[in-house]
């Protein structure tokens, strides 16, 4: 047995594969999203590329989806929220986040991702990273020459931002 990377706890043959060698279709766009991680671990490069929408094709390359799934380890896939994306939608978004390391370096490629459906088939359509949110501060700013909150007596310049 061996568990899906797409991190849903089950077996890969009961999971993704079936998507990936085309014996079964995605019933939602997140389970479409979570088979096209698994596709990216594998290199599964032409499934990657048929499930993206037709009108999309044109901007993705075989050689470049292979260069990237060949050169990350891929870490894992966390789906933070999915918008719609089922059985009797046609549209769906699903913000997630995927950790890779490549060339020693970790990296989290965090996307909300668009899906569409056509002629029965959910297929990937465009992804954009969110939005920041804006952080309010609950208390007030530390100056450099302000005594460190850490309470070392030290002015925090010189404790802990340095």
């Amino acid at each position: 047995m061996t568990l899906c990377p797409c991190g849903s706890e089950k077996d890969y043959s009961a999971c993704c594969e079936p998507l990936i060698t085309g014996s079964q279709t995605a019933e939602t766009a997140e389970t479409l999203m979570r088979a096209r991680y698994s596709a990216y671990v594998n290199e599964a490069v032409t499934f990657i590329l048929d499930t993206t929408h037709p009108d999309q094709r044109d901007q993705y390359t075989e050689g470049g989806i292979r260069r990237w799934a060949r050169n990350s380890e891929w870490r894992g896939l966390t789906i933070l929220e999915t918008e719609k994306g089922g059985a009797g939608d046609d549209t769906g978004t699903v913000e997630f986040v995927a950790e890779y390391v490549e060339k020693g370096r970790r990296n989290r490629h965090h996307e909300i991702a668009q899906f569409r459906r056509q002629e029965g088939l959910w297929y990937f359509y465009d992804g954009q990273a969110p939005t920041p949110k804006t952080v309010v501060r609950t208390s007030p700013k530390v100056g450099r020459n302000d005594p460190c909150p850490c309470g070392s007596g030290r002015k925090y310049k010189k404790c802990c931002a340095a």
